[in-house]
């Protein structure tokens, strides 16, 4: 019998969050320098070397990968000989370590969470409540994996309910297109199968927290029909030619992992969910000897990667560029933005479009400029802005023709790709999108020199900003003649793959 404290838990708890905000799991790291070595397209390589360099900078740092710090998820497992010298439950005491993890001065998460979904949406402010999965177990400790994840990947889970007799690899190869890259690619694949519907959902989740370990399977060889589809999987996917952040090429997903459950006779639930770039997840016990704190790793382990715009790459002024100059920008050119922008996401285009059509005046002109779909991290110490990566641009995509019609705005930056109805009316207007990388978050705010709350301040991290900056890396995704990269890419290297047998990773 073990004795587990009510502040041993939350302070490992708070801790383990903490350590995940700016530590990569080693073996992820791994898993992208290996994909980055192989890679043939420069573009996808790039943007690797900038997920690699952002990566070191937050170990070394102590700041987010990413700045959506994520919905924690944790799974207990409480051992029936354990008792608790507490007076919070045990979601109590989890939401409490979240609450400070996230509230900490020397490292402020961002706080994503709201309350009422369906109606006012309200930020509760701390990222709490997490979604908690608890199991009684035999034993005396209390066993704890956690995660952080981010929206953008959450948002592409996909659940499906085959017949028995149905090709779960032909339904994930043919789904994962459609997904898009707003999860972040390359990352895992966490596969579901079995049970029940939920069941399976929860299933693909926890399969996330195992470690990379594709390479060592299909070394070894397979010796379960599960491992077998692991592989296949994998290269099916691979094969698809999506790359890093859509943009084509050899490597979309690092590892595929599945975890399965007995299941009704007449039925296959089937879920895929994606972990991005930013993949953090911890584990740890309690054995009643006082808190679980996680070990810094060594920063030796990460590679020393580099990256240089390069001399082709355009300087941009986005105080005096204009519509015409936009014209003149092709797909996948490298722009090197200075000046001032804006930002704006979800919330702030709602009330932006809710304003127009009532009349009133926007509290910012956007006319000739760029908008920037972001929530920031907030500052600590001397910085102007915490980590302040792009979020997923498609979110935007129904607000994009209204908003160029009566803003007169030219150019929008964000995450991943541009659905159908966003690229016709980027056409239409002659205006352009540019991509910043997903999971550079860190990277991306150096190059933000300042930053000031300008209207919707009660929408906290979904405000307008004025960001100033200087040489901030993106790339044309979308031109003003409607020609996508993300289209065009992926395209070129699936054939790449299907006529030259590229080896994948």
């Amino acid at each position: 019998m073990s004795m587990i404290k009510q502040q041993d838990l939350i302070d490992s708890i708070a801790d383990a969050l903490q350590f995940i905000s700016y530590y990569h799991p080693i073996d992820f790291i791994q898993a992208v320098h290996k994909a980055y070595n192989m890679e043939q397209n420069p573009a996808a390589k790039d943007a690797m070397a900038q997920i690699l360099i952002n990566s070191r900078l937050c170990a070394l740092g102590h700041r987010p990968i990413c700045q959506d710090t994520g919905i924690v998820t944790v799974f207990i497992e409480i051992g029936m000989e354990v008792q608790w010298q507490a007076e919070l439950s045990v979601e109590a005491m989890i939401n409490a370590g979240v609450r400070r993890a996230y509230t900490h001065p020397d490292n402020k998460l961002r706080a994503s969470i709201l309350s009422d979904p369906a109606g006012t949406r309200r930020n509760t402010g701390d990222n709490t409540p997490a979604v908690i999965h608890t199991r009684v177990v035999p034993g005396n400790t209390v066993d704890v994996r956690i995660a952080a994840k981010g929206g953008g990947s959450e948002n592409k889970a996909k659940l499906v309910m085959l017949n028995p007799s149905d090709s779960i690899l032909d339904w994930v190869v043919n789904t994962l297109p459609t997904m898009g890259a707003g999860w972040c690619p390359p990352g895992m694949l966490g596969i579901g199968i079995g049970g029940t519907a939920e069941k399976a959902m929860v299933l693909a989740k926890e399969s996330l927290m195992d470690p990379i370990d594709i390479h060592e399977l299909r070394e070894r060889g397979p010796i379960s029909r599960s491992e077998e589809l692991r592989l296949e999987i994998m290269d099916g996917v691979n094969a698809l030619g999506i790359g890093a952040q859509g943009l084509g090429g050899l490597t979309t997903v690092l590892d595929v992992k599945i975890k399965d459950y007995p299941t009704h006779a007449a039925s296959l639930p089937v879920a895929m969910i994606p972990n991005c770039a930013a993949t953090r997840h911890a584990h740890f016990t309690l054995r009643g000897e006082g808190p679980a704190l996680q070990s810094a790793p060594d920063i030796d382990q990460w590679p020393d990667v580099s990256w240089e715009p390069g001399n082709a790459a355009r300087h941009v002024d986005l105080d005096t560029v204009t519509a015409e100059d936009v014209r003149h920008w092709t797909p996948g050119e490298t722009i090197l933005l200075s000046g001032t922008m804006y930002t704006g996401r979800d919330a702030a285009h709602k009330r932006m479009t809710q304003m127009l059509q009532s009349g009133e005046p926007l509290p910012v002109d956007l006319t000739g400029k760029f908008i920037y779909y972001v929530g920031p991290v907030d500052p600590v110490g001397d910085e102007v802005v915490g980590p302040a990566g792009p979020t997923t641009a498609t979110r935007m995509d129904k607000f994009t023709d209204y908003i160029l019609e009566q803003t007169g705005l030219i150019g929008m930056i964000g995450k991943a790709e541009r659905g159908p109805i966003a690229i016709e009316a980027i056409k239409r207007r002659g205006a352009v999108y540019l991509m910043a990388v997903g999971g550079a978050a860190y990277l991306v705010s150096k190059a933000i020199i300042a930053a000031k709350v300008v209207a919707f301040e009660d929408l906290g991290m979904e405000a307008i900003y004025a960001f100033t900056v200087k040489n901030m890396p993106v790339s044309v995704a979308v031109d003003s003649r409607g020609d996508s990269v993300h289209i065009s890419g992926p395209a070129l290297w699936k054939r790449k793959i299907e006529e030259q047998a590229i080896e994948l990773i």
